[in-house]
């Protein structure tokens, strides 16, 4: 792809602070010169649910850059970590 993707120029702590989770898609298409067979490649990156307009986006470039025409694509989603369950410690005191 031309563009960056999201999780190259944030962080991936980032990312997983502002809603994030990794989306990971199975992608099942038909080779150009033999369309009764199937081929699968397996796409991942940051996305956001419920939209997922990384996905969305990547289905988008698949159709207009690559030869395979599409099957069917299966998804999921998870979201690694959410902002109540990280937090930045400056400085740790140890007590005996």
């Amino acid at each position: 792809m031309t563009e960056t993707s999201s999780a190259t120029t944030r962080s991936e702590t980032e990312l997983l602070l502002k809603g994030y989770g990794l989306t990971t898609a199975e992608v099942l298409y038909r080779l150009p010169d033999y369309p009764s067979v199937l081929n699968t490649f397996v796409w991942q990156d940051y996305d956001l649910a419920p939209d997922h307009p990384r996905l969305f986006q990547f289905i988008e470039y698949w159709q207009e850059e690559i030869e395979g025409p599409l099957h069917s694509i299966r998804f999921s989603h998870r979201k690694m970590i959410s902002p109540g369950e990280w937090r930045n410690v400056t400085g740790e005191f140890r007590y005996h």
